[in-house]
């Protein structure tokens, strides 16, 4: 005689229609919630990509002025400016653990006084590389007498990580980061708010291969992306719950 499935019994019915009604209400909680975050790291990264965009047309603008006044960093960050002035040769200082074609060495460092008033500005003047004896510092001679250079502004970093407690108090000639609010808290000047990326073809750097600023607006579609999956994959795991066999 031929055999056919037994009917599934009222208890699993009834298992079957709490695990509807669950998730479903599951589903309302968490689709919603996935499909939003999805979209607002898509519209981040297309601001990301607009702000790039314009970042990348700033620096082939004509250069500008840098005020003697304390600069907008939102106008003028990455934009191509020009600098006339005397370095501090006192205040110079060595950013450590830079690395250039994986090889270590420094950021140098140098507050420029803009002529014509006590406002200065710190100029990166580019990568140097480090002495066999780490405990030595390289040599970095400074300009003297009147200066005219140009270069990007860029933005200091705000996020960095000491790898030891750094001084409250005295002046060091080697530094883990470029920290403003320190360099502004040992020196009694006006200081800009911005870093100015000396030229390649200025005079009286080191090493000025600059990296494109990058904005990461890919990193913020893949992010999207991950959330999109994620409700693809509770709308996939509520519907197998719903049609397999008990």
């Amino acid at each position: 005689m031929p055999q056919y499935a037994r009917p599934p019994s009222r208890a699993a019915r009834a298992g079957r229609k709490q695990v509807a009604i669950l998730g479903g209400l599951l589903q309302l909680l968490l689709l919603p919630a996935f499909i939003a975050l999805g979209l607002w790291q898509w519209n981040k990264a297309d601001s990301k990509t607009a702000l790039q965009a314009s970042l990348d047309t700033r620096s082939q603008d004509a250069a500008i002025a840098m005020p003697t006044t304390p600069a907008d960093v939102e106008a003028l960050r990455h934009r191509r400016v020009i600098l006339r002035g005397h370095y501090d040769a006192t205040r110079q200082v060595l950013i450590d653990n830079r690395l250039y074609r994986e090889q270590a060495g420094y950021h140098v460092i140098t507050p420029l006084r803009l002529e014509g008033s006590d406002m200065h500005v710190l100029v990166n003047r580019g990568w140097l590389p480090a002495l066999a004896d780490h405990a030595k510092q390289p040599e970095a001679a400074v300009p003297v007498g009147t200066v005219e250079l140009s270069g990007i502004a860029v933005l200091p970093a705000s996020r960095f990580f000491n790898l030891a407690a750094q001084p409250t108090a005295g002046w060091q000639p080697v530094w883990q980061n470029l920290d403003l609010d320190r360099f502004r808290s040992v020196v009694a000047y006006p200081l800009q708010p911005l870093i100015v990326q000396l030229d390649a073809a200025a005079p009286g750097g080191f090493v000025r291969d600059w990296p494109r600023p990058d904005e990461r607006a890919d990193r913020h579609r893949s992010y999207a992306l991950q959330w999109f999956g994620f409700a693809l994959a509770s709308l996939g795991i509520w519907g197998f719950f719903l049609v397999r066999k008990p």
